[in-house]
C-alpha cells in the first residue's frame, strides 16, 4: 500500500486481505477497508498511564528451539506491530514497529470476544442478564434453532452443544460462513450474503448442552444478539456506555459490521495498544476503574476460575492447566492468570499474582500458529522475571 493511489496488485481485497503481506497494514486499516460503528470514547480526560521505563530490549527470551533471542529482536521476528506492558499500574515498556503508532487502531481479532464478555458482565452486574434462562426466552426467533433451550452460561463458556465448524478459510464451514456475513469474504453470487444472525438461526444442536468446551466464535453473536435485545442499544453503544467511557480510552474504538449494521462481536473490534493496556488493567483491577465499579468483582473471578479437566486438545497443548471461562482463557487454572487472544498474534494477558497487564497486538503469516503462541508466553513469562514480579 505505497503511494497513492498504490498499483493494484499491492491493494488487499476480500481474498487476501488478512493473508501475508496485506495483513501488514490491513489490521491497521480496517476502517478503510469495511463498514464500522464507533465506539465513543466520551468527553472525559485520556486516563493517564504514568509512563515509568524501564529498559525491557535486551530481556533474553528463549524459544522452543532453544535459541535465545533479546526481546526486541523477538518482537520483531514474531511480527509484532505493538506491545505495552503494564506492571504495578505503570507502563514500563512500549514500542511499535510496522509502522504502527500510539494513535493507529488495530483488528484485536478474537480479543472481541474478551471485550464483549467485559460488557456483559457489566450487564449482569446490574441485573440485566438471568445466566440460566433458556436463550429463547430472551429472543424468541431462536425458538427452531439449535440455541433455543441453551444458556447464557452454556454459551460464554462455549460449552453449549451448537454445531460451529470454526475451519479458517475452508469452504463451507461455519466460520466460512460469519466471515462472508460480516462482510470479510466475497459472496457467492448464487446464494447472496446471509446476515450474521441469518447464520446463528441455521446452526442446529448436535449434542447436550453444558458437555467439555470447543470452541466455537459464533458463541459470542449470540451473546451480543442478547445484550442488544436486553437493553434496546448496538453493541458498539452499549460498550460505549458500559465500559469505553469510563476507562479513559485515548480513542473511539470500533466494531466492523455486516449489512443490517450488526456488529461482529466475535472478532471486529479495533482499538489503539493503550487501549487494549487499559482493558487489561480494568480486568487486573477487578473490574474497577477510578472510583467507578464497572464489572463485577464476582465476574472477574468467575473470569480466573475454570476446569481443566473440560478444556482439552487441541487447546491445552498450548495451556497444559488451562481452561476457558466467560470469553477469556486462563493460561494455568492454579495461578489464575488469563488473556484475551485472536488469531493472528493479539493479547492481551493479565496476570494479577504479578501485578502484570501486557497487551501484544501483531499480524502473523497464518491464523493459528501454536509455537508462536507458546513462545510469546515464554516472552511474558521473561518480562515478568525482568521486572522481578
Amino acid at each position: 500500500m505505497q503511494g497513492f493511489p498504490p498499483p493494484p496488485d499491492k491493494r488487499p481485497s476480500l481474498l487476501n486481505w488478512d493473508l501475508p503481506p496485506y495483513n501488514r497494514w490491513s489490521f491497521q486499516n480496517m476502517h478503510r477497508l469495511f463498514p464500522t460503528a464507533d465506539v465513543f470514547r466520551g468527553t472525559g480526560p485520556e486516563s493517564d498511564l504514568r509512563d515509568d521505563p524501564a529498559d525491557l530490549d535486551n530481556t533474553p527470551v528463549t524459544v522452543e528451539s532453544g535459541d535465545t533471542l533479546d526481546l526486541s529482536h523477538f518482537l520483531q521476528t514474531a511480527y509484532a506491530d505493538g506491545i505495552l506492558v503494564m506492571h504495578r499500574g505503570r507502563a514500563v515498556y512500549e514500542r511499535y514497529f510496522n509502522d504502527m503508532a500510539p494513535h493507529s487502531l488495530h483488528l484485536s481479532q478474537s480479543v472481541a470476544k474478551s471485550v464483549t464478555a467485559l460488557a456483559a458482565g457489566a450487564l449482569w452486574g446490574n441485573g440485566l442478564l438471568d445466566l440460566d434462562a433458556p436463550l429463547a426466552d430472551f429472543i424468541p426467533e431462536l425458538k427452531d434453532s439449535g440455541y433455543a433451550d441453551a444458556t447464557l452460561d452454556h454459551v460464554l463458556d462455549m460449552r453449549s452443544g451448537v454445531r460451529f465448524t470454526e475451519d479458517y478459510n475452508t469452504p463451507g464451514s461455519d466460520m466460512t460462513q460469519i466471515d462472508i456475513a460480516s462482510g470479510w469474504r466475497p459472496a457467492d453470487p448464487a446464494k447472496g450474503r446471509p446476515t450474521i444472525r441469518e447464520v446463528i438461526l441455521s446452526l442446529p444442536k448436535i449434542r447436550p448442552h453444558g458437555g467439555d468446551f470447543d470452541y466455537r466464535s459464533i458463541e459470542t453473536d449470540m451473546v451480543a444478539w442478547v445484550m442488544e435485545r436486553v437493553t434496546g442499544d448496538d453493541l458498539a453503544s452499549l460498550l460505549s456506555a458500559r465500559i469505553w467511557q469510563h476507562i479513559g480510552a485515548s480513542r473511539d474504538a470500533n466494531f466492523t459490521v455486516d449489512e443490517d449494521a450488526t456488529a461482529l462481536a466475535d472478532g471486529g473490534f479495533n482499538a489503539t495498544l493503550r487501549d487494549y493496556a487499559r482493558l487489561g488493567q480494568l480486568v487486573l483491577d477487578g473490574g474497577r476503574a477510578g472510583d467507578s465499579q464497572l464489572v463485577p468483582q464476582a465476574w472477574i473471578d468467575q473470569m480466573r476460575t475454570g476446569d481443566p479437566a473440560i478444556f482439552g486438545p487441541p487447546w491445552s497443548d498450548n495451556f497444559p492447566n488451562g481452561a476457558y471461562r466467560r470469553f477469556w482463557w486462563i493460561r494455568d487454572a492454579d495461578r489464575g492468570d488469563i488473556c484475551a487472544r485472536g488469531v493472528f498474534g493479539q493479547f492481551i494477558y493479565v496476570d494479577p499474582d504479578s501485578d502484570l497487564v501486557i497487551a501484544l497486538v501483531s499480524s502473523w503469516p497464518d491464523y493459528l500458529i501454536s509455537d508462536y503462541t507458546r513462545n510469546t508466553m515464554r516472552a511474558f513469562d521473561a518480562i515478568r522475571d525482568a521486572l522481578g514480579a
